[in-house]
């Protein structure tokens, strides 16, 4: 009779070992679902950012930018050095703009390579309140990573305050292993330095803050926030300062750019455990 009464006993312990097990598993697989795509908001809102700088360096030097000629003269990181951009009309608005860098590629004087075309439309000078530039990419890499998708900004200045609003639909990212993830979001950019030296495009400095989603090749997906401003110079290649909070279903996972040393690193922690480090590209 004792051996009756065990036997139920025993299974009922390996049904809740191998219960353990799986809830371990589960748990696992998504705290690396989490870092995972925590990564993948990193490097897409890097990714963004660097198409905003080429769209900013076509328009200073392409006269649809909105500025008036200064002393200091026309200051750029010469991103458009090895591209070709053509603009239709020549004179008034709305403009075709198209941004070649070619199908194999070249390397602009700060050591990035992009190649393939960027298409954009604009209803009137990037810095006049109102205006909207939409931004497509036709077979476009920045450092062999692929960028889809549709981004389109809405110049929001207010007098002395330069901000845009910016929709990314349809966003995705394809690293050089073939890996992929989908991304969409909104988010609103303020202009913290620069402004009065409107042709001169190094001493630009952008805080950004909204939120983002992101999904995996797996269908796995997560949203993100920013919690404390994004920072991005334009002579640093990389956000550089800020936090962004990414929401999973059993965790949470904290990106941190830094203090402002321009780097291409960042760190993930989760749960407030220790921090992870991560490259943006």
């Amino acid at each position: 009779m004792k051996i009756k009464f065990l036997l139920p006993a025993c299974s009922m312990l390996l049904l809740s070992i191998a219960s353990c097990k799986k809830e371990k598993t589960t748990d696992t697989t998504d705290v690396a679902a989490t870092i995972e795509l925590s990564t993948a908001q990193g490097r897409a809102d890097n990714l963004t950012q660097d198409a905003n700088e080429v769209l900013n360096e076509a328009a200073v030097s392409n006269n649809f930018m909105g500025s008036s000629f200064t002393a200091n003269g026309v200051q750029t990181a010469g991103i458009l050095s090895c591209a070709t951009v053509t603009v239709t009309p020549l004179m008034g608005f709305p403009k075709n703009i198209v941004i070649d860098f070619g199908p194999t590629g070249c390397t602009s004087p700060n050591g990035v390579t992009r190649k393939g075309k960027i298409l954009v439309t604009v209803t009137d000078s990037l810095r006049i309140p109102g205006s909207v530039a939409t931004m497509t990419f036709q077979n476009y890499f920045v450092n062999n990573w692929k960028k889809e998708g549709t981004i389109t900004w809405t110049n929001t200045s207010t007098p002395g305050i330069k901000s845009w609003h910016r929709v990314c639909q349809n966003g995705k990212i394809t690293a050089p292993n073939g890996n992929y993830w989908l991304h969409s979001g909104a988010q609103d950019i303020v202009q913290t330095a620069g402004v009065a030296t409107h042709l001169n495009l190094m001493d630009d400095v952008y805080s950004i803050t909204g939120g983002r989603t992101v999904t995996n090749a797996a269908g796995i997906t997560r949203t993100g926030t920013i919690l404390t401003a994004l920072q991005k110079k334009t002579i640093c290649d990389w956000i550089d300062k800020g936090t962004y909070r990414v929401q999973g279903p059993n965790h949470v996972a904290i990106i941190d750019y830094g203090n402002g040393t321009c780097d291409n690193i960042a760190t993930v922690s989760i749960d407030g455990g220790a921090a992870q480090t991560i490259t943006l590209n």
